[in-house]
């Protein structure tokens, strides 16, 4: 697709708010929950920049979003102060990624379909206008916290990869990170149930689902091939066909946590879960 006659000027303009935000190409795309290849390709002229696109760009560098299209001047770059009440607070991250992880909160707490725009609106002590500016519609807000649980996931599996490569121990980290221990990851295994329910129905959540599980298999299959390079699995395991069974059980034994109340005796524990995954890794993967 090509850009507008402007194209050119308005991604000159984008690469000007990177520059100035101080960091790189893909962490400006997370800071405004856009997709890193749908920056570049808008980078590089291939593809437009959506209007609300354009709007996190726009809160997130802290310019004039008239100035990002060219109808303004340059000396008006940085946002005046409204002349009526003041707006509330912007956090240091910016609106966009205030609004969601609003968002992702008030889905683990209720559900996506029972969240209404006028909830995370209040919860930013923003309005519904200031939401929809940024999100148009609910697709985008699913999607933008799709991305923003992925981000966060793959960021804190990428800390403890720092440590203990090629030995058993890199795994078992892995595994407690997925075990839904603390209120914090009860929380984001409730998200990606949920999120789950809607890629099964949303063609651009579904595309970024099977995004999400190829990293997180292929994560779980390097493990497993240093693992068996450094002697600490068994020569013989194929790693893709054991990050496959692995990452299957995590999934299931983590729906049957969530789906047990802390009282009931019967049902599946956090504790359980993290036994069970634990003597899979013992009885399938680790040396004799």
């Amino acid at each position: 697709m090509e850009q507008k006659p402007n194209g050119g000027a308005v991604a000159a303009r984008v690469r000007d708010v990177i520059a100035r935000a101080g960091c790189s190409q893909r962490e400006f795309a997370r800071r405004i929950v856009m997709d890193p290849s749908k920056l570049s390709r808008s980078l590089g002229g291939s593809r437009r920049f959506a209007a609300a696109e354009l709007a996190r760009i726009a809160d997130v560098g802290g310019v004039d979003a008239g100035w990002l299209l060219g109808s303004g001047s340059e000396q008006a770059t940085r946002r005046a102060p409204a002349a009526a009440a003041p707006p509330a607070p912007v956090p240091a991250a910016g609106r966009p990624l205030q609004i969601v992880r609003e968002t992702v909160r008030l889905i683990a707490e209720h559900g996506f379909h029972a969240v209404r725009v006028a909830d995370i609106a209040a919860a930013c002590g923003a309005s519904s206008a200031a939401v929809h500016y940024h999100f148009p519609g609910r697709a985008e807000l699913l999607e933008a916290a799709v991305r923003w649980c992925m981000d966060e996931d793959t960021a804190a599996r990428a800390a403890h990869l720092a440590t203990e490569q090629g030995s058993a121990q890199e795994l078992r980290g892995l595994i407690a990170l997925q075990t839904p221990t603390t209120e914090q990851q009860r929380r984001q295994w409730r998200v990606w149930l949920d999120l789950w329910a809607e890629a099964a129905r949303s063609t651009a959540v579904g595309r970024l689902h099977v995004e999400y599980y190829r990293q997180w298999r292929t994560t779980v299959a390097d493990v497993i091939r240093r693992g068996v390079a450094s002697g600490a699995f068994r020569p013989e395991v194929d790693p893709e066909s054991a990050a496959l069974r692995l990452t299957a059980l995590i999934d299931g034994l983590a729906s049957q946590v969530l789906a047990t109340s802390p009282d009931d005796a019967d049902g599946t524990s956090p504790e359980a879960m993290h036994a069970a995954l634990l003597a899979h890794v013992e009885s399938e993967l680790l040396s004799s």
